[in-house]
């Protein structure tokens, strides 16, 4: 910005070139603040739909396990009692429900009123689908089915929120807007960090590290709701940043590079080999419940693997799997028995361990312990994002969380309705922050924020394409402005 005193007439002001050349050079944080102005901006502005459906999706998906507790509870509880039939018992009662389908699990009740799981793989459901039978384990009998979908056996009412939150029930085009929300929000977020600093050191009053997370009360109009919106952004930002990263890892685009690079850094989840010793390894997993029709080579025994489930069951507490737990049941005599803790809340850990039924024999153990870290790490994030981390506290934080955001995006468009031209004839929407980011940006931070900006386009598609829109936009309205300057 020039230097030159407006009210003074140019013809009275003595060394022009000097007082031009005495122009401050742009600094790092000018820079970076002055991109992070724009970014914020447009990023907001025509990605913050999708981030509020996705908020207000997740608001709801947030609470769904305590919400299929209330609904379900007939399926899920039963009264509690002083002895609990043999598993095998169990499981045979519900088999006999379903003669039509083949058992392929066992999930054994895991608490004192709760009811054990019979699974079945249903040729009728989606994938990742199973039908369950659940049973009441002191009397053996089947209280009701239902269907169960994925690793944490969510019911039909969360399942189906959980797609309205993933992709608007709209299948696999629907899962771009929430990969866009998701891909973007952790940017917004980090750039409103960056803006908001640096409106809260510029200040007069209010300007210590406390009032980066508390509201200034003594403004009013457009600059109490900047306040207000830059506050509660502080305060949902860790979650914001945890949120976006795990809901990329169940993208698309995103989550297919987050996949290869987690095989390449051999982060992904370790599993327990099912193949016992002097067999050979069959051409599917058979814990695989969606093989696609192949022909096995040779079919277990139902009878004989349901009577097993009581040893096996045994064993695998004996060595370490004590928390709720699920029993995958071979399909072939060549396969052993997967006991696997589940991802149900207060459950830190996924042991597991590989039973031969016929021997008894522990065939292959892992502990959660053996894991690598970044396994681990990416665990406890997807429970968290699922609410199941530790039970209805996590629910709780994930709700207020996102109203949180809601607050905060309505009060940026809020923020930015109130920048509109108020004169007649101006454009009726909000302007964009003034221009010439780049050139108050150092080449030092430039280069390597515009790398970065390449490596991260790259990575994530659906960021990489808007980002180019964004700079398609930000070009038009430099062009109109100098058209409407010059009319």
């Amino acid at each position: 910005m020039s230097t030159i005193d407006v009210t003074t007439p140019a013809a009275e002001s003595p060394e022009p070139t000097a007082e031009i050349s005495a122009q401050p050079r742009p600094s790092a944080s000018d820079g970076l603040y002055a991109l992070a102005v724009r970014l914020h901006f447009y990023a907001g502005v025509f990605v913050g739909p999708f981030i509020l459906v996705a908020v207000v999706t997740g608001a709801l998906y947030a609470i769904a396990p305590t919400l299929e507790s209330i609904v379900s509870r007939d399926l899920l509880t039963v009264a509690a009692a002083e002895t609990s039939k043999p598993l095998s018992e169990q499981v045979t009662a519900a088999v006999a429900t379903r003669p039509d389908l083949p058992l392929v699990a066992v999930a054994p009740a895991a608490g004192a009123e709760d009811a054990t799981r019979v699974l079945f793989d249903d040729p009728s459901l989606g994938e990742s689908e199973r039908r369950a039978v659940f049973v009441d384990p002191y009397t053996a009998r089947p209280v009701g089915d239902s269907v169960v979908y994925g690793s944490s056996g969510a019911l039909p009412l969360r399942t189906w929120i959980d797609r309205l939150h993933r992709d608007l029930h709209l299948g696999e085009p629907g899962r771009i807007y929430s990969e866009l929300a998701a891909s973007w929000l952790w940017i917004v977020t980090l750039a409103g960090l960056v803006v908001w600093v640096r409106r809260v050191r510029g200040r007069r009053n209010h300007n210590s590290a406390g009032w980066l997370f508390a509201p200034d009360r003594t403004q009013s109009g457009r600059g109490r709701t900047l306040s207000w919106h830059g506050a509660v952004g502080m305060w949902v930002l860790p979650l914001a940043v945890l949120l976006s990263a795990t809901g990329m890892s169940w993208s698309t685009y995103a989550g297919t590079t987050i996949t290869e690079l987690r095989e390449q850094f051999s982060w992904t989840t370790p599993e327990v080999s099912t193949v016992l010793p002097g067999t050979v390894a069959p051409s599917h997993d058979p814990g695989d419940h969606h093989n696609g029709g192949h022909e096995m080579p040779a079919t277990a025994d139902p009878a004989d693997r349901i009577a097993q489930l009581d040893r096996v069951s045994e064993i695998a507490r004996s060595n370490g799997v004590v928390q709720a737990a699920e029993i995958v049941v071979p399909a072939t005599p060549s396969a052993a028995f997967v006991v696997k803790e589940r991802r149900m809340p207060g459950i830190y850990t996924v042991d597991a361990v590989a039973v031969d039924g016929a021997s008894g024999t522990v065939t292959d153990r892992l502990a959660y312990a053996d894991w690598p870290l970044m396994a681990k790490l990416t665990n406890w994030g997807i429970q968290f994002h699922m609410g199941l981390l530790f039970g209805l506290l996590n629910q709780l934080l994930l709700l207020a969380a996102m109203l949180g955001l809601i607050t905060v995006i309505v009060r940026g468009y809020l923020l930015w309705w109130r920048r509109r031209p108020t004169r007649e004839g101006g454009f009726p929407l909000g302007r964009a922050p003034r221009r010439g980011a780049w050139r108050k940006t150092t080449p030092w931070l430039l280069v390597p924020v515009l790398g970065g900006a390449l490596v991260v386009g790259w990575f994530i598609p659906l960021v990489g394409l808007s980002l180019l829109a964004f700079l398609a936009v930000d070009v038009l309205i430099g062009v109109v402005g100098r058209v409407r300057a010059t009319a």
